[in-house]
């Protein structure tokens, strides 16, 4: 089943527990593990914090969901000024910030960038998503038990 979303959101943290719930309420009514949805979860506020966190001028920024062939996709834009570069190196394990990358990079399959100086980021988190076989069992349960009434 294919299923795609796209939310634009303000600059504002206020939006990153609406993504979280839109997107988990997305992956396990289709069966994903509760890890996996952890996983993604955790890669995709850490992307929408930097959004929110260095996006500006923008107001705005989106996030646009693809979850479809066994995998997730999920593209966070903001239309700020963009990172000058992707760090080439990490900040040690006991500072505060920096480490953003770093964790979204253990638990997604791929990460990738797309940097315009001046123009926005777009960070691209990609997942292969891992399902629960009781809960697709239950899914395909209830399609039959509605597809009777």
């Amino acid at each position: 089943m294919d299923f795609e979303f796209s939310l634009a959101l303000p600059r504002d943290a206020v939006g990153i527990p609406m993504v979280r719930r839109v997107l988990s309420d997305a992956l396990r009514s289709l069966g994903v593990t509760e890890d996996c949805t952890a996983d993604i979860l955790l890669a995709v506020s850490e992307a929408c914090a930097n959004a929110v966190r260095h996006g500006g001028p923008a107001n705005r920024y989106e996030v646009v969901a693809a979850i479809g062939h066994g995998r997730c996709d999920v593209r966070i834009i903001d239309n700020g000024s963009g990172l000058p570069r992707v760090p080439e190196h990490y900040p040690p394990s006991d500072t505060e910030n920096g480490r953003g990358l770093l964790i979204m990079q253990s638990v997604v399959d791929d990460i990738s960038f797309d940097i315009a100086p001046g123009l926005g980021t777009t960070v691209r988190l990609l997942k292969h998503l891992d399902w629960d076989d009781d809960a697709t069992l239950r899914a395909a349960t209830d399609h039959r038990v509605l597809a009777s009434v």
